[in-house]
Formats: structure tokens, C-alpha cells, sequence
């Protein structure tokens, strides 16, 4: 099952790579620059090795995004979700190989989030700017106060099983559908991820392969439908997939872990302030 779940993943990923590159091509052919700065590149590579070791990636991008308007609000969330796939593939290749967790619930679980994700995907596709910018702004405070329970160890302490069954299994699908669909507004889906099989008594390590293939099966979904709406920022998406994949290898495999309390601190700041800024956004767009 293992395998096949690997295979599943490779054709995703290949679909993903095949409507992107078919999207840079156009945007070449139409004369619009596609080249990543040194800074976009920079911003894939920083996120993505501090998502690896547990930060997250999708609020810092998103504050750097909103503070530097590197594009407009209403195609962050698809410069997130198209940016950072190609990380996350490589992140659900090594953690599903090496994290022991059953794999029937590890396949349903995905297959929840990849749902959720395609009827989130449609919803922001479509949405107003200012919809998108209240979304976002609430996604970075929900943010913010998961990354101030990770500093003090606030959470539900989990058990030791690696599968779930009956109306345990049931419930993670449920929550697992509904993380999907907000992934696709800009809420990260690792430290929800976590805290909901931790509360159905998995033991919390199996949440990695959880959380790190739900999104690596739904960021491609997802990211067509953005990629066909053109919501979303060509080029910050090539520096943030250029620089996310050696970021990824590099904290998996080299460092694998960090002292980051004082890095989730600076990260709160700046997530806030983001916040801020975004839900301001959307009052000056409602006036």
C-alpha cells in the first residue's frame, strides 16, 4: 500500500508540474516575466526548511507576501498553496517512509483533506478581495495563537496508537475534510493536524506522515484550480518552489533539528502584524 501510495503521489505531483509549466510557457509567450528574484527564491527556501522542522510555512509566507505586496491579497492564498507543493512533495516522501502509522487510515485521512481541499480551492478561486483578505487576516491570528500553544506546550497530550477505528476514524475524517477546505484560505494545516489526531489518541508522530501527505495530495488539486483561475502570482510561485525543494533536503536530512522557540516568537510578531494589516485591508476595501 505503501508503494502505491508513493506512485499516487508521483502522478499528482506530475499533474501539478505539467499545469504549471504549461502556465509558464503561456505567460512567457504572452511577454510577462517568470524569472524568481533572489528574494522570492530566498522566501521559498527560508520557509520551507523552517516548515520542515516544524514552523510552518504558510503564515510567515504570507506575512512577508502582505508586507512586501508582492502580490495582491486576493492571489496569496493561491501563491501559497502552488508555491509550496513541490516542497511539501518532498517532505511527504520522506516522512511517510520513515514515520511508523497505519496506512488504511493514513490513505482515508488523505483522501478527507484532497476533498476538502477541491471544494475549498472552487470557493476561493471565486471570492472577492475583501472576502479573501478577511479570511486570510483570521487564518493568521488562528495562526499566531498556534504557534503561542507550541512555545508553552499547550495542547492535548495524544496517545500511542498509530491507527484509528470506528467513530475515531470517523471524526478524523471529518476534521481532516474540513482542514482541507481551509488550506486553501491560507490556514496551515500541520498544527491543526497535529492537535486533531492527538485529541483522537494517536500517538503525535503519526500526525507527520498525516498532515505532511494530506497536503501533499491536496496542494496539487487545489493548486490546479488556481493555477486555471490565474489567482495566484506566477513568479513569487516559481521562487517559492526553486528554493523550497534543497530547504526541505537539507532540514530532513543535515540539520533535523533546531532550538526555534526564539525563532516561533519573531514568527508570532510578524503573523500578527500581517494579521492586522490584512483585516485593515479588508475594512478600507469595504469603505
Amino acid at each position: 500500500m505503501k508503494l502505491a501510495l508513493f506512485l499516487a503521489l508521483g502522478a499528482f505531483g506530475a499533474l501539478y508540474v505539467f499545469v504549471l509549466a504549461r502556465a509558464v510557457v503561456r505567460a512567457r509567450r504572452g511577454g510577462r516575466e517568470v524569472r524568481p528574484t533572489v528574494f522570492e527564491t530566498t522566501l521559498g527556501f527560508v520557509t520551507s526548511f523552517f516548515d520542515t522542522l516544524g514552523i510552518g510555512s504558510f503564515a510567515p509566507t504570507t506575512a512577508v507576501l502582505k508586507l512586501r505586496s508582492l502580490v495582491a491579497d486576493e492571489k496569496i492564498p493561491g501563491t501559497l498553496n502552488v508555491g509550496h507543493t513541490l516542497a511539501t512533495l518532498a517532505q511527504a516522501y520522506i516522512f511517510i517512509a520513515i514515520v511508523k502509522v497505519d496506512m488504511a487510515t493514513l490513505v482515508l485521512m488523505i483522501v478527507a483533506a484532497c476533498l476538502g481541499s477541491w471544494l475549498g480551492a472552487g470557493f476561493v478561486a471565486k471570492a472577492s478581495r475583501r472576502k479573501i483578505q478577511i479570511g486570510m487576516g483570521l487564518a493568521l491570528l488562528a495562526a499566531a495563537t498556534l504557534f503561542v500553544l507550541k512555545i508553552f506546550n499547550v495542547g492535548p497530550p495524544g496517545g500511542d496508537t498509530l491507527s484509528l477505528a470506528g467513530w475515531r476514524l470517523g471524526a478524523g475524517f471529518a476534521g481532516n475534510f474540513v482542514l482541507g477546505a481551509l488550506m486553501e484560505v491560507g490556514v496551515g494545516l500541520y498544527g491543526p493536524c497535529m492537535i486533531l489526531v492527538s485529541l483522537l489518541g494517536m500517538d503525535p508522530k503519526a500526525a507527520f506522515p498525516i498532515m505532511m501527505g494530506s497536503c501533499a495530495f491536496l496542494m496539487p488539486v487545489g493548486s490546479i484550480k488556481f493555477i486555471q483561475g490565474e489567482r495566484y502570482g506566477l513568479r513569487t510561485t516559481l521562487g517559492l518552489a526553486l528554493g523550497g525543494v534543497p530547504a526541505v533536503l537539507l532540514a530532513a536530512f543535515i540539520v533535523k533539528e533546531l532550538p526555534l522557540t526564539a525563532m516561533r516568537w519573531l514568527v508570532v510578531c510578524v503573523v500578527l502584524y500581517a494579521a492586522l494589516s490584512m483585516l485593515r485591508s479588508a475594512a478600507v476595501e469595504a469603505r
